[in-house]
């Protein structure tokens, strides 16, 4: 077969947007086709008034989504021809869209608990949806669990089912005290004492314990094809957990939470093992583009990998990671205005505030969402505008925070609240709060966990009352608190009779308050003052007015700014909104994923098939055992060597920078060099002290500075280099280097006689990138400007070398000293060549690529990469090639020429690879065929090579084998 050769993306980027778009366009038909379909069938009746009737009731119109768990509107769906027979999409979230509860020893009721995710994918009707997660209950016994997976199976559910002691650990321990704060920037627990190492240990093996768990529920379900979409923080080891299950399952992960900076990731103690899990993936989705790149940057920095704009690499592995941002079912809320029931709502609420504007705040009650600021703004707005006192009226809907957060959670952002808000509270009682930053110990802090609850409610609560006692009258006060939830249709109608709705969340994945309030205000055009720390403030921006929740001055003049507002510029401002309100809905949102979910798949099918395959080790070693005379030519960076970083290691930069064979190829490599039918080469770009010290002790030869340097061990150096090799850059370019080495921290630069090196794989990334282009620009039009030389940029490093100095150029050089070397007497007939090369160097594998290789993928390279004869015309010797002996090399030792003078040609350039004619040669050098030829690239997919190695350790393994099938 032929070497590989990775022709990038750029070809299939166009195709992917090509793919995307028509599928878009499909995607419309079919909603379209379904859309009139129901028109049809309801013919007759008030337009929408079945769906309006099926959406009644309170809060999340639990029919109409019992209807959709029950497979109700799917087989509706099913009836049109426009769909072929749909994809099976399994949605898998920590908790079910059902809650159960226990009437008998086999039997259950079933409650819908559904929430947003549920309703985003109620439009996604290509798609035959079930559901796997937990169903919050703890069922010890198998009667137990065999009638609740009866009962769920009717809703399209699939439960798993979770002992209380995995879910302390795994749910409340290491998913909301650990991974839920850290997400939203509250830092890591901090104990004083050893606890807690040992809580992070013991709560991370169960999180792996959980998700391998919900890994073994969806492997029983899998069938083939079937998209598997993970969702949340509580999930992020399931993609790992799944594709060792079955590579080729399409995996998809969004998380609805923000994903910190790198900074505080890298604080957590699992952070490389979370991100390498989630990286499993095939794509990864995030609420905005911000979340995004703080996910590739934690790749990037922590694991050191790749960063491109499609997402993150990984051994040429692509995971794609892209912003998704939700929306919401914005058709139920614009239809729910027109019920009587939220008519009457709406007239009330007018009546109650005739005369006054309205702002509204609808917050969950929790440390996250800026209650007790966007209160203290509320007050300084009216202590700066006092003729607004009686004209505006503040309503905070704070809904009960969730239960199932740990009251550590409350209680430490109680603490830290408490201190910020210091100053504006002057007249609130603060001592308990000084209790809790004055804690002597962590039992004092456990001890007062179960007051924790309250903490920030008393607050809010305090902070209202002064408010409302300070600029109240007996008949009115300028906030009205509600320690509770409102139903559907009242929260619509709310909506609705609001001027001004006011977020200010501290820190929020989305928020989507906001879309809600948009979506009822089509009429009268209210304004939207929107956190820009929340997720909807990169899709809600341009319409709504974006304050930084901690400057209070801010948010007031932004209350300020929203109540005195022209009619002209609120319905500027909300159109544009409504627009995206209504056109980004949580189905789009779905189906948006889903669909790129689906291309991400056929991306990387494309892909694979550019990616060579592993190296035939069997194959490989029964060849060399039959062959007569072979020739290994070996890389040493990253090919000999011990890897400097891997998965569970901490990079090791003087490890690295001291290159040392890998202890474990000490006795392999004896064997083979003892074979009197193999010749070993090892052809690196290291200076000839670095090759001596570590294969000084084996017979074979050694290549250093890209094969510039040559000698046999037993034998002193000799030099191949080009006649009149032009050096007088080194100097210049070796000045910008020392320059850039100083002010880049933790770079280095390697010097040569025909190169120098500038390494910054240990630096900062990005900063390392940039000191990388500015060498490069300054290098171009300085020093290199006139000179004959070629930059090659490595991973993370800078290479300037002379012309023409390449593995290739030098390895037809090298084999004629060989030949003439070992007066051999019998052609080649095995060549194996494994090596970590840059691409500037990959010429070496096409080198000895068969003129006629042994199959038709291997004719196509062949007239790809050399423009060789016809079969016909070919000629079955390799002729060698002229070779330019110079008098002295670097040390002062007198060498002979490579080949005697009658059979040198024409040809005393630096080589090109290709071989000249071979008219006056006497015999075969190379008797080669092509199932005999094996080129490796090690740790490198985009290669010219026929095939892979992962990593040294696979080289040094491979060696191992093949020298003990020799001995």
């Amino acid at each position: 077969m032929p070497g590989n050769q990775y022709n990038g993306t750029s070809t299939l980027n166009s195709g992917r947007v090509g793919r995307l778009l028509k599928i878009r366009e499909q995607r419309r038909s079919i909603r379209s086709a379904y859309s009139n379909e129901v028109t049809d069938n309801h013919r007759g009746t008030e337009p929408c008034e079945h769906d309006l009737r099926t959406r009644e009731g309170d809060g999340l119109n639990n029919s109409f989504i019992e209807q959709y768990l029950e497979g109700a509107i799917a087989e509706g769906y099913e009836k049109l021809d426009v769909r072929p027979l749909r994809q099976r999409l399994l949605v898998v979230a920590n908790r079910l869209p059902v809650s159960a509860v226990r009437r008998g020893e086999d039997s259950w009721s079933l409650e819908i608990s559904a929430g947003g995710l549920v309703t985003a994918l109620l439009g996604v009707k290509e798609f035959e949806a079930k559901w796997i997660g937990w169903a919050g209950v703890n069922v010890p016994d198998e009667v137990g669990q065999k009638a609740l997976t009866e009962a769920l199976a009717e809703k399209r559910c699939i439960p798993v089912f979770l002992d209380e002691e995995i879910v302390h650990q795994y749910y409340n321990g290491y998913c909301n005290n650990i991974l839920w704060p850290l997400f939203h920037y509250l830092g890591l627990p901090q104990e004083d004492r050893l606890a807690t190492t040992r809580s992070f240990q013991s709560q991370f093996a169960a999180y792996k314990k959980a998700n391998q768990m919900f890994a073994d529920v969806v492997n029983q379900h899998y069938e083939e094809g079937d998209v598997v979409w993970c969702h949340d923080y509580h999930l992020m080891y399931l993609p790992k957990c799944l594709k060792e299950y079955n590579n080729n399952m399409k995996v998809g992960w969004f998380l609805h939470t923000p994903f910190p900076s790198s900074e505080i990731h890298r604080t957590l103690p699992s952070r490389s093992d979370l991100l390498r899990s989630v990286l499993a993936a095939d794509l990864v989705g995030f609420h905005t583009y911000d979340y995004a790149r703080h996910f590739v940057s934690a790749c990037t920095r922590i694991l050191g990998l790749e960063g491109t704009p499609e997402g993150v690499e990984d051994q040429g592995r692509l995971t794609r990671v892209a912003a998704f941002p939700i929306g919401i079912d914005s058709d139920r809320f614009i239809r729910a205005l027109e019920l009587p029931q939220v008519q009457e709502h709406i007239k009330e609420l007018k009546e109650r505030f005739a005369g006054r504007k309205v702002m509204l705040g609808v917050d969950r009650l929790d440390m996250i969402k800026g209650i007790p600021q966007k209160i203290l703004a509320f007050e300084k707005f009216l202590e700066e505008n006092s003729v607004w006192r009686d004209k505006v009226v503040l309503l905070q809907i704070a809904v009960p925070t969730r239960t199932d957060v740990p009251e550590c959670l409350t209680t430490r952002v109680s603490s830290s609240l408490q201190l910020a808000l210091k100053r504006k509270m002057r007249n609130v009682n603060m001592k308990a709060g000084y209790q809790l930053l004055s804690m002597p110990s962590y039992h004092n802090y456990m001890r007062l966990l179960p007051i924790a609850n309250q903490k920030l409610t008393s607050q809010v609560h305090e902070i209202v009352g002064r408010i409302n006692g300070r600029f109240g009258t007996l008949t009115a006060v300028p906030i009205h608190h509600l320690d509770r939830s409102l139903d559907f249709h009242a929260l619509c109608a709310l909506y609705a009779v609001t001027d001004v709705a006011l977020v200010t969340s501290l820190r929020d994945g989305m928020n989507l308050v906001s879309y809600e309030f948009v979506a009822c205000q089509d009429s009268k055009k209210g304004v939207l003052i929107l956190s820009e720390f929340a997720g909807a403030a990169q899709s809600l921006g341009a319409g709504a007015i974006l304050v930084n929740p901690w400057n209070i001055t801010e948010v007031a003049d932004s209350i300020r700014q929203a109540l005195t507002m022209s009619p002209e510029e609120r319905e500027k401002r909300h159109r544009h909104n409504f627009v995206h309100v209504t056109t980004h809905t949580a189905q789009e949102w779905a189906e948006t994923f889903v669909s790129e979910l689906d291309d991400t798949v056929i991306e990387a099918q494309l892909r694979t098939k550019q990616v060579p395959p592993a190296l035939p080790e069997e194959d490989a070693i029964s060849r060399y055992l039959q062959s007569t005379n072979r020739l290994l030519i070996l890389g040493f960076n990253a090919t000999l060597t011990e890897p400097a970083d891997t998965p569970g290691r901490r990079a090791d930069q003087i490890k690295e920078m001291e290159l040392k064979l890998h202890p474990e190829l000490k006795e392999a490599l004896t064997a083979l060099c003892s074979d009197r039918k193999t010749t070993i080469v090892v052809l690196s770009g290291s200076d000839r002290k670095t090759l001596d010290d570590n294969f000084g002790e084996y017979d074979m030869w050694l290549a250093a500075e890209h094969g510039m340097f040559l000698r046999l061990t037993k034998g002193e150096w000799m030099t191949t280099m080009p006649e009149h090799l032009n050096m007088e850059w080194v100097d210049s370019v070796k000045h910008v280097f020392e320059y850039f080495t100083e002010r880049t921290p933790r770079s280095h630069f390697e010097r040569c006689e025909t190169s120098l090196v500038w390494n910054y794989k240990y630096a900062d990334v990005e900063f390392g990138r940039l000191q990388a282009r500015d060498m490069l620009q300054h290098l171009w039009t300085g020093p290199i400007s006139n000179a004959s030389v070629d930059v090659v940029q490595g991973n993370r490093s800078v290479e300037v070398r002379a012309v023409g100095v390449t593995k290739g150029a030098a390895i037809d050089r090298i084999l004629g000293e060989i030949v003439h070397s070992k007066s051999m007497t019998t052609p080649i007939d095995y060549v194996l060549c494994i090596g970590h090369f840059l691409g500037k160097d990959e010429d070496v594998y096409t080198f000895f690529e068969p003129e006629l290789p042994s199959d038709s993928l291997a004719v196509a390279r062949t007239k790809q990469n050399d423009g060789l004869k016809s079969p016909i015309d070919r000629r079955p010797s390799m002729k060698l090639p002229a070779i330019r002996s110079v008098s002295k090399s670097s040390q002062g030792k007198a060498q002979r020429p490579l080949l005697n003078p009658e059979k040198r040609t024409a040809n005393h350039g630096c080589g090109s690879g290709r071989r000249p004619s071979a008219e006056k040669i006497s015999w075969n050098v190379l008797d080669l065929k092509g199932d005999n030829y094996f080129s490796c690239a090690v740790g490198r997919t985009r290669t010219n090579a026929r095939y892979l190695l992962g990593s040294s350790d696979d080289v040094v393994s491979f060696l191992m084998k093949l020298a003990n099938a020799s001995t």
